[in-house]
């Protein structure tokens, strides 16, 4: 499947999310063009690598579309994640009360500063990164989130696929050397920084 489909089924899901949550039953595929952005035709498209949606004439039932996509996904079910690193980012993200609403759990949070080791983050409690392999056994996450310096990245990511992970969310400044078989999605604040800061090149300068 096309990574840039898998992205968009994403933003579908996060507007289908929202509607539910305001009671809209159903939709046309010109609703989703105007609300996301996205090509009505490209919607279509999307859905139909996936079997036949919606009904002609009176568009797609939300919670309907909202279940299959999550399905698709496979997040019509909770998943426990992991998340190593728990410094102001990784703190943030593991009192992000979005996670939930996308069935997203995060079930256990590491680190190696003693300083951090045994606190308390909304509701759970930081646990010392060498027993990474002996948690997970137990939680059996298979998503884990990086929120460590670039010098510890690799060793982390290697402990986590060695404790059973296959999916990670990198936002160390590096890029993973891993089996075939995980996946990894870097995530760089400076990069896209970078990539909007081109944009401003037509403009004016600030006065």
């Amino acid at each position: 499947m096309p990574m840039p489909t898998l992205e968009r089924l994403a933003t579908y899901l996060r507007y289908l999310i929202d509607l539910d949550a305001s009671h809209v039953e159903t939709i046309s595929s010109t609703d989703v063009e105007r609300q996301t952005g996205i090509n009505a035709a490209q919607f279509r498209k999307d859905l139909s690598y996936f079997g036949e949606f919606g009904k002609p004439g009176v568009g797609y039932n939300v919670s309907e579309l909202q279940a299959r996509i999550a399905r698709i996904l496979k997040i019509d079910q909770m998943q426990p994640v992991i998340v190593v690193g728990a410094g102001n980012l990784g703190s943030a993200l593991i009192g992000y009360p979005g996670l939930q609403e996308h069935k997203f759990h995060i079930a256990a949070a590491f680190d190696r500063d003693p300083a951090k080791i045994g606190r308390l983050q909304n509701d759970l409690v930081v646990l010392d990164e060498s027993s990474l392999g002996e948690v997970n056994a137990k939680i059996g996450a298979r998503i884990a989130i990086l929120c460590v310096p670039a010098n510890a990245a690799q060793h982390v990511a290697n402990d986590a696929i060695a404790a059973g992970v296959r999916v990670i969310l990198n936002f160390a400044p590096i890029i993973l050397k891993v089996p075939e078989r995980v996946v990894v999605r870097n995530v760089s604040f400076l990069q896209e920084l970078a990539v909007l800061s081109y944009h401003l090149s037509s403009e004016a300068p600030a006065t």
